[in-house]
């Protein structure tokens, strides 16, 4: 009851104008503002640059602006494409999205056709093989995609695989793009970069998976969550977590990383948090996801730069 009243009362006030009714105002702007961000994939774009310039700390080489545009460009384009190919299974999942989607569909398809070309003559700027990183998620997807052989699953029906093509995919460009334009690199030290980037990615598209699971049911889509259930989900994830552990102590003892090593340990501590949090029985995140998980490169790089 002393619930429902502050409700009314706060309905009442804000009605009547004032300082409540321009809060009101202020969130829901905000609110409108993050769902544009979110469902055009802008958001995660510009996280993919924060976690790309994470990777350039790491390896001690100052950022390339233009690889970071291509990042920002290609991760813009592959996600607005998978936004527009995947609008059914998200009907259920994200019905919110959906319709914001069906409502920018024809400037969504240029836009993103545009980014990609965009993305890959900006990756030119640096090397050819950079453009190979930056064209992997296309030719990743359509391989994905495609049965490749007859009689045979296509790799999308089979449980996992996107998951690690997904991971994959964002550990390449991450931990190569930096790799390109650094010298003097031990073999070492990328492997440890590359793994690092390969498990968050992972452990976030699972954790993703797990968020649509009453979608995929619904829509026969064999998902890890959907296979193993939640409990057994959440623990591999808490699993797959731990292994930053080892990881740690293999960068420190090699002496890799050095003030960002507090940073590091911190996105791994927070791999658990949002683990726990989100892996919850009877709790169907929304966008706190996004902006947690999504977004942990916005709070995790400025903690690094700060070292």
């Amino acid at each position: 009851m002393k619930g429902m009243r502050l409700s009314f009362d706060y309905t009442r006030y804000s009605q009547g104008g004032g300082v409540g009714n321009a809060v009101s105002s202020g969130f829901g702007l905000v609110l409108s503002l993050f769902n544009f961000l979110i469902s055009t994939s802008v958001f995660l774009a510009v996280s993919g640059v924060f976690k790309l310039c994470l990777s350039f700390l790491l390896y001690g080489v100052a950022p390339r602006w233009n690889l970071l545009a291509a990042t920002f460009l290609l991760v813009f384009s592959v996600y607005g494409i998978n936004k527009l190919t995947d609008i059914k299974e998200d009907e259920v999942n994200n019905p919110e999205r959906v319709g914001y989607v069906k409502r920018v569909a024809k400037a969504l398809k240029y836009a993103v056709v545009l980014s990609l070309v965009l993305a890959v003559l900006l990756s030119a700027l640096t090397s050819p093989l950079a453009v190979l990183v930056v064209l992997f998620p296309i030719v990743a997807g359509a391989l994905y995609s495609i049965r490749l052989f007859p009689g045979y699953p296509r790799l999308k029906d089979i449980t996992g695989v996107k998951n690690l093509i997904i991971a994959v995919t964002w550990a390449n460009g991450t931990a190569f793009l930096p790799y390109l334009v650094a010298s003097g690199v031990a073999l070492q030290k990328v492997a440890l970069i590359y793994y690092f980037f390969f498990m968050k990615s992972l452990i976030n598209t699972i954790l993703f998976d797990v968020r649509d699971i009453e979608g995929d049911r619904i829509n026969g889509i064999q998902t890890i969550p959907v296979k193993l259930g939640l409990e057994n989900s959440r623990a591999l994830l808490l699993l797959l977590n731990s292994t930053f552990i080892p990881w740690i102590v293999v960068a420190h003892s090699l002496g890799y990383f050095g003030k960002y090593l507090p940073a590091l340990v911190f996105a791994i501590l927070n791999g658990y948090a949002y683990i726990l949090y989100f892996a919850r029985k009877n709790y169907r995140p929304g966008k706190v996801l996004d902006i947690w998980v999504d977004g942990e490169w916005f709070y995790t790089l400025p903690l690094a730069m700060v070292m």
